[in-house]
């Protein structure tokens, strides 16, 4: 059976923000955000189809990282640092920063690295030692995965891209050979990243990595997975 996952990124699709989200999308299993995009967004989106959701933030839309006590939504708020001070979202959903999950309704393996290439003293920036770093952290959950389930990870949502597979030229826009060590070493079925703008429409989505396919979900892009 064919599983259908969204997969957002950066910039709103009217596709997805319309009246119509449901009628579009209502088939999907699971919905993907690779980051820079604000949170009202997902609560449209969510609380429109009412799927799982998973999250990571990018380089943007940072200033609500520092508001969650856990980067993390309850089913009906979310927590901030200050525990007194509390929003209402009435949607469920799960951050995937530095995390390794797994989907209790699909039964998929998730994890996710948020965050670009450091290139000023913005948030969420980080150099290639510190992304292997993060990656380090999450090795006992992977090898857990692979003794418990057979294999390490079936998708890793990243915000940048791997290094010299749809990465710019630019410092922002470089992405991390971390990644590549990691699709080469985990083996994850797919590599989600946004980040770099598809302007151009003859750029391909799609790259082939070892085993992986890394995908860049700019916009919106709907996966499906045998």
């Amino acid at each position: 059976m064919t599983m259908k996952i969204l997969c957002i990124a950066d910039a709103k699709d009217p596709l997805v923000y319309s009246v119509n989200v449901a009628e579009r999308y209502g088939s999907v299993d699971l919905v993907l955000s690779a980051g820079d995009l604000p949170l009202r967004y997902y609560e449209f989106i969510v609380s429109s189809l009412n799927k799982p959701f998973y999250f990571i933030f990018g380089n943007h839309h940072t200033e609500d990282m520092a508001k969650f006590k856990k980067c993390s939504w309850s089913e009906a708020s979310l927590e901030f640092k200050n525990e007194a001070h509390r929003l209402s979202w009435g949607i469920g959903g799960e951050c995937l920063e530095g995390k390794v999950m797994r989907d209790g309704t699909t039964g998929l393996l998730l994890a996710g690295l948020g965050g670009s290439m450091r290139y000023n003293h913005g948030d969420h920036q980080f150099t290639e030692f510190e992304m292997y770093g993060r990656i380090l952290k999450m090795i006992p959950k992977l090898l857990y995965n692979k003794i418990r389930y057979g294999r390490f990870l079936d998708i890793l949502v990243t915000h940048a891209p791997p290094r010299g597979i749809g990465d710019g030229e630019d410092r922002c826009h470089t992405g991390f050979k971390a990644f590549l060590w990691f699709m080469r070493k985990f083996k994850p079925g797919y590599l989600l990243h946004g980040h770099v703008h598809l302007i151009d429409l003859n750029v391909p989505r799609i790259i082939r990595y070892h085993e992986t396919d890394v995908i860049n979900v700019y916009g919106s892009y709907v996966l499906e997975k045998d």
